[in-house]
């Protein structure tokens, strides 16, 4: 039964969202840079190896059970680039608006537009765990060259969700939870943890 965990993030904008959704199920969530731990490598050149990687980084920190997301846009004429790289698709320092000009500049003169964000979740119990809970979501769209909208962070004004018409940036921040890769992967593991809990 996990009371407390540790988020592998000091992104204030995720820790907001993990806590508005864990605290029903009675846990405590604590950002890893409230407790001084740095952030782990991202080595790896897949979300799942990459959440393992932060998850079992803060626990070891922490010895605490963490959680941790490892999330990007994936689109099918450039390979499934940006992929892991897409927060830093344009380099040192992060930008968003430099990563979705690189984007719209390499897909100039493509007709296929076909992209999706992914979101892995990693929960370990302790840094060691051989049974982590693994959870994913994936959200369908098209890359649009002119920006829409004023929510949302990342690629969100550029990514169009075809069932909508809305860019993720005009989705209002309900509409945008319910279809979102990060949504589909936190409402999974919501799902095992009261499993769990029962």
């Amino acid at each position: 039964m996990i009371s407390r965990l540790v988020l592998a993030s000091g992104n204030p904008g995720k820790l907001a969202e993990f806590r508005r959704l864990l605290t029903p199920l009675r846990i405590d969530v604590i950002a890893q840079s409230e407790l001084g731990i740095p952030e782990a490598a991202e080595p790896h050149v897949t979300f799942i190896e990459n959440a393992l990687a932060k998850a079992r980084h803060a626990s070891a920190h922490a010895r605490l059970p963490a959680l941790a997301d490892d999330s990007g846009i994936c689109v099918r004429a450039l390979d499934g680039a940006p992929g892991v790289q897409s927060a830093r698709y344009a380099g040192e320092p992060r930008s968003d608006a430099r990563n979705n000009e690189k984007l719209v500049a390499a897909l100039a003169g493509v007709a296929d537009r076909s992209a999706h964000y992914t979101c892995v979740l990693a929960l370990v119990r302790h840094a060691g765990d051989p049974e982590p809970i693994v959870t994913e979501g994936t959200w369908h769209g098209q890359i649009i060259d002119a920006p829409r909208g004023t929510g949302g962070f990342g690629y969100d004004p550029h990514f169009l969700d075809v069932e909508s018409g809305k860019t993720g940036a005009e989705l209002p921040l309900d509409r945008k939870n319910a279809r979102s890769h990060r949504g589909q992967a936190l409402r999974a593991l919501i799902a095992r943890l009261e499993a769990e809990n029962r």
